[in-house]
């Protein structure tokens, strides 16, 4: 009992030094988003500045396992902080007089180092979870749900905070103020982060990132489709596209459709945080079993597939862009958002309650990666689907996808079957 207290509060910092990550994060991607996109720039051109970010996301959830196993949780926490400050220094110094390609490879290499930043944060911050929450009634499921929900809340503040202080200050304002903030957090954690997590074994061999449990391969496949669902238009599709509705083109003009777009883009991923964190009390899943709990993850990927599938099909068969349209797609959007909400959370207890303490660094790297190649995916898809079909085709893209990740989560087996089959 006396190590618990101990454990909570690791647990808190951890979870406000992650908040404060997001913040910034979300802030960042709007701001790329709708100031290159003021600059001129394609929905393909505006999908290649996100493209080494998810790259970067992918490689370095492989090593942050390995590197959290062998130097600690700790470690790899304040690195993806620190990280993220240099990263958001760094882009205020692009020069608006550099030519179209040097500009694009400037932002993607600063880009690329804010995704190694994103990704050190979230696997220390989900691995925490792991080994701090309580194991009895329902306690992992809550607590992931929880510091996801939370984050998701946190992240689309940052949406709108970004495209805020887009409109109000300028782009290297708005970046030097995240930068300064997140410094002072980033001390304000070193100074006060109290014991409680692992601090590392020196054994720990890059080799064991790779993970031959099933289970976590195929939940690993069908995060790869769900996140893939998600951002092929989210990213690049439907910003362009309120844009497109929203604004005149003049300087009023712009300064409102950011404004509306940033509280959209906000409102959808609060939302999405909120279901998550309550997404253990929607589904019970204090008195449910694995096995009721796998099958909830097939059932509930093969509700959301219904949602883009209907949207592309209205999009698709109107004449434009219109009023009418547009409040459909917010609203079909919206139900997306709550319905992939409890996808994800199920999703995120699953890959705790699948992956053992000593592996947890591991699986969970492996499985973010995954997360990454998701929005990696989705990203490129966006602009491209965007480019050639528009927001019908990014909407049938998504559903697709969907369908994948339902089918992946069908392969997924409750671990006393699994253990059955060995023996």
């Amino acid at each position: 009992m006396s190590q618990r207290p101990e454990g909570l509060s690791a647990y808190i910092a951890v979870t406000a030094a992650y908040w404060a990550f997001m913040l910034t994060d979300g802030a960042l991607r709007m701001l790329v988003l709708l100031h290159f996109h003021t600059l001129g720039f394609s929905p393909v051109q505006l999908a290649y500045l996100f493209v080494l970010y998810e790259i970067a996301g992918m490689v370095t959830n492989l090593s942050a396992g390995w590197i959290a196993a062998r130097f600690g949780l700790t470690a790899t926490l304040y690195a993806g902080l620190g990280l993220q400050v240099v990263a958001l220094l760094a882009l205020t110094q692009l020069d608006p007089a550099w030519a179209l390609g040097a500009s694009v490879a400037y932002v993607m290499a600063v880009q690329g180092a804010s995704g190694v930043a994103k990704d050190l944060a979230k696997m220390s911050s989900k691995s925490a979870v792991k080994l701090l929450a309580p194991k009895g009634n329902g306690g992992l499921f809550r607590w992931v749900a929880i510091l996801t929900g939370s984050k998701n809340a946190v992240k689309g503040l940052g949406f709108l905070l970004g495209a805020a202080l887009l409109a109000v200050v300028g782009f290297v304002w708005a970046v030097l103020a995240m930068a300064l903030v997140l410094a002072v957090i980033l001390c304000a954690v070193v100074l006060a982060m109290p014991s409680g997590l692992p601090r590392g074994r020196k054994g720990a061999k890059f080799s064991e990132v790779f993970s031959s449990e099933r289970n976590v391969n195929w939940l690993s496949a069908a995060r790869v489709v769900l996140f893939g669902a998600r951002d092929v238009w989210f990213v690049v599709g439907i910003p362009i596209y309120f844009y497109a509705v929203l604004s005149d083109g003049s300087t009023e003009g712009n300064r409102a459709a950011f404004f509306m777009i940033g509280t959209f883009m906000a409102g959808w991923i609060i939302l999405y945080g909120a279901v998550q964190a309550a997404a253990p009390r929607l589904l019970s899943a204090a008195t449910r079993p694995e096995a009721e709990l796998i099958r909830a993850a097939r059932g509930w990927a093969a509700v959301l597939c219904i949602v883009p599938a209907v949207l592309a099909l209205a999009v698709g068969l109107s004449e434009g862009p219109s009023p009418g349209l547009t409040a459909v797609v917010v609203a079909g959007l919206l139900v997306f958002g709550g319905l992939f909400a409890v996808n994800s959370a199920l999703h995120s207890y699953l890959i705790l309650a699948f992956t053992r303490d000593e592996r947890v660094t591991m699986d969970v790297g492996f499985y973010y990666m995954a997360n990454a190649a998701g929005r990696l995916i989705g990203t490129v898809l966006s602009g491209l689907t965007y480019q050639v079909g528009g927001l019908a085709l990014c909407l049938a893209t998504a559903a697709v996808m969907v369908g994948l990740s339902a089918l992946a989560a069908g392969r997924l087996e409750p671990q006393n079957h699994q253990a059955e089959t060995r023996a």
